[in-house]
């Protein structure tokens, strides 16, 4: 996972120490000695994630971070304090000016590795949202100068997961204060089939019946594979020492955590950052939603049209463009779709096609955009993945496809063999428009074609097929 990290601390060994665990797991550092300067690097080198110590001569790091959240351009990046301060009260004050975390001093490698990395995939998912904002917002149909920190945070609804009434209820009278609704339940079992069956804000998980730790995870891990809870943010209890109980939660998708025993304001606080992002997330979501009566999506299919794909395209090459990321783009064509139709009718050629784009879909991110050009052809952008990665994708693609036969509800077959063909093209930094990659990866795809189809061919003039580890990516 690469990243772009700011550092912030007004003591050389400390930016030092910082910056070599940080390079020795591939993130790119970059530094600051003040709250200006960090102020600057903010706006002006884009860093996903932000680690800002407190304790700093003239403007200490509660003020930036209040800068940095009140600044529309610089509000979505995470910022985690790290400060030998360790009083509830010091993290309280720090969430309520819009930190994300906490790390205290002197920091332990794993927390630190698992936090940027969690807070990392958040800022991915954040960016993508923001960039098909800003594609819908070419169409008119978005809300301008929507701001995060203005969402209402009143009234969430939230699931309380404990085998302990007592602390079931004493987080109901903690968040009354917000008139907030809480349910809670027991076990793992009424804890999952609760959350499926209603629309929370926010999920607390706390002790289950194993006491080890390892149900609670277990727990978490099918929140996040469910569909219906998928979105929603999950806060973690966990015991003060319990720094590989944490780091496993954060990895499988847990979006905070509160050390036991639960203090009120720390609670209020956390809680109520992560309604404020569900909420903003889900008012992107919608704005989103709403462009689709614009025609941006294909009919058939589900997924994006040209038109949106041409918007799309131009905007994430702007964005990598100035942050110096790579983008890719797949150009997929169905073989021989021609005969489908003309065999089977044009029903059952329908049917291929959505059968099609639910595969590509299972096969991509969620930050990933695909669309159907037209006919048998679809597009896959890429953000942010490293060519070998792409490839890796497209195969998997192409395998996909052709390892599992097209069940369709014709009289005379039940099942059809399709396979696709591929092309792939690497953005070139510095020079690259929408019509060029577009046109690479379509002279990519007519080589896959022209080579006997049903494989993947790139840019840079070399078939590929993936090896076993590649599928560890997504």
């Amino acid at each position: 996972m690469s990243a772009r990290i700011l550092v912030v601390d007004d003591l050389l060994p400390n930016v030092k120490l910082l910056e070599a665990k940080l390079t020795n797991e591939y993130f790119n550092v970059i530094t600051a000695f003040n709250g200006q300067e960090a102020l600057e690097a903010a706006l002006n080198q884009s860093p996903d994630i932000i680690l800002l110590d407190i304790m700093m001569p003239g403007m200490d790091g509660y003020e930036v971070c209040s800068r940095l959240k009140s600044d529309q351009k610089t509000a979505h990046i995470p910022v985690v304090m790290v400060t030998a301060l360790n009083e509830v009260s010091d993290r309280v004050r720090g969430l309520e000016v819009g930190a994300d975390d906490f790390l205290t001093k002197p920091v332990n490698d794993v927390a630190l590795i698992a936090r940027v990395k969690s807070l990392i995939r958040l800022k991915m998912t954040m960016d993508e949202w923001l960039r098909r904002e800003e594609t819908c917002d070419q169409f008119g149909v978005m809300d301008a100068d929507m701001h995060f920190l203005e969402m209402d945070i009143s009234n969430a609804s939230i699931l309380t997961i404990d085998k302990r009434d007592v602390v079931s209820m004493k987080i109901k009278e903690i968040l009354s204060c917000d008139t907030d609704r809480t349910l809670p339940a027991n076990t793992h079992e009424e804890a999952l089939a609760v959350a499926c069956k209603n629309n929370f804000d926010l999920i607390i998980v706390g002790d289950l019946p194993e006491t080890d730790g390892r149900d609670s995870l277990r727990l978490c891990s099918m929140l996040r594979s469910e569909e219906a809870t998928r979105q929603v943010p999950i806060l973690l209890l966990v015991d003060e020492d319990d720094v590989q109980l944490l780091a496993k939660g954060l990895e499988i998708g847990v979006n905070d955590y509160l050390v036991k025993p639960i203090e009120r304001n720390e609670l209020l606080a956390r809680t109520r950052t992560q309604i404020r992002r569900k909420r903003f997330q889900d008012r992107l979501r919608e704005n989103y939603e709403r462009s689709l009566s614009l025609a941006l999506t294909d009919s058939l299919t589900g997924l994006y049209n040209r038109r949106y794909a041409n918007a799309h395209i131009g905007t994430t090459l702007d964005r990598s463009q100035k942050d110096g990321r790579p983008i890719a783009l797949l150009m997929i064509d169905i073989d021989h779709f021609k005969q489908v139709n003309d065999n089977y009718g044009h029903a059952a050629g329908d049917e291929v096609l959505q059968e099609l784009s639910r595969r590509i879909i299972h096969c991509v991110r969620s930050f990933d955009m695909v669309a159907r050009l037209g006919g048998e052809e679809f597009i896959v952008v890429l953000p942010d993945a490293p060519s070998q990665i792409v490839l890796s994708v497209a195969e998997r693609l192409r395998s996909a496809m052709a390892d599992e036969p097209f069940k369709i509800s014709d009289a005379t077959t039940s099942e059809l063999s399709i396979t696709i063909s591929i092309g792939a093209a690497m953005a070139n930094l510095g020079d690259e428009t929408p019509e060029s990659l577009l046109k690479r990866a379509d002279e990519s795809l007519y080589r896959a074609k022209d080579s006997g189809r049903n494989i993947v061919v790139s840019d840079l003039d070399r078939n590929f097929k993936a090896g076993p580890g590649d599928s560890a990516w997504l």
